[in-house]
């Protein structure tokens, strides 16, 4: 077994790291037992690090994620996770909700799976209060879950719209506005909210989609004012072309024209949009509410 030189632990000391930076570190240091699992030892100083000062971010912190079973919001979930935070999946598919659950709890933090319809009062009302019974306050919520029904306007069915925007935003309402009476009482909370580049820019066959996620710009921006008073900030986050299940089903003749639009040429990743809400949920962003960070590698300035 290698040894750790004491510049190479210094370094890991004075610097934030992840839990997956740690394991990569290692693994390539070959610190793994005959049947390719972590010795207890290094279990131990795995937790160590992870518990030194500044090397998590939300540490001990409650979060609740919509939209969370898969895709951009498991990503989310399990980023969070990685700094230290206890999370809600919260998703209307259970079964892979549940799943998430179980390999964040693997990162030796608190999860659970909620079954969970953003368009419905009553289940969000239940669903807040199973959070505070098992985790306790609610620290942070990311306004995930979010639904398409593309077509151009004039094909676009009276449902479509209504589906898209009783999901997309009113969703996102009515999870803020229960959340926000439990942060008020705790005077803290951090409300991140994922909108699109196509609130800025609109894009052919997604009016209601787009109506949507505009939308969202303004109800963060008058949460923010509304409730910076108790100690809430409230943002959003506006990715771009995010390599996801919901875009692969975009055609690759769309894909290639969006890939030219954007000047960094490539497409953005979970990853990407997840380091955004981690920065958000931190204390880092503490004196940063009512703004939009755009995760689109240049596609809208």
């Amino acid at each position: 077994m290698k040894a750790f030189s004491k510049a190479w632990i210094n370094k890991f000391l004075i610097t934030p790291v992840s839990f997956n930076t740690l394991s990569d570190a290692f693994t390539s240091h070959r610190m793994i037992n005959k049947n390719g699992k972590y010795s207890d030892f290094l279990l131990y100083l795995l937790q160590y690090f992870l518990n030194v000062e500044g090397t998590v971010r939300l540490k001990d912190r409650n979060g609740f994620i919509t939209g969370a079973a898969q895709g951009i919001g498991r990503s989310i979930a399990m980023g969070m996770a990685r700094e230290g935070a206890n999370v809600a999946i919260a998703d209307i598919n259970i079964e892979s909700a549940e799943e998430t659950a179980r390999e964040i709890k693997k990162l030796g933090v608190n999860s659970f799976a909620i079954k969970l319809d953003v368009s419905s009062q009553e289940d969000i009302a239940k669903a807040f209060s199973t959070f505070t019974e098992k985790l306790g306050p609610v620290d942070i919520l990311v306004n995930n879950a979010g639904i398409t029904r593309d077509t151009l306007l004039m094909r676009m069915k009276e449902e479509d719209w209504d589906a898209v925007i009783n999901i997309n935003l009113k969703g996102t309402f009515l999870c803020s506005k229960e959340a926000i009476k439990l942060m008020a009482k705790q005077r803290q909370g951090k409300i991140i909210s994922i909108s699109s580049v196509v609130a800025f820019m609109g894009n052919p066959g997604q009016a209601n989609y787009s109506a949507s996620k505009a939308g969202l710009i303004g109800l963060t921006k008058t949460i923010a004012k509304e409730y910076a008073g108790r100690g809430i900030r409230a943002n959003a986050v506006a990715p771009g072309f995010i390599q996801t299940a919901m875009t692969e089903a975009l055609s690759d003749k769309v894909k290639d024209e969006m890939k030219k639009a954007i000047p960094l040429g490539t497409f953005g990743t979970a990853e990407d949009v997840t380091n955004a809400v981690i920065f958000l949920s931190s204390a880092e962003a503490d004196y940063i509410t009512g703004q939009v960070i755009h995760v689109n590698g240049g596609m809208y300035m």
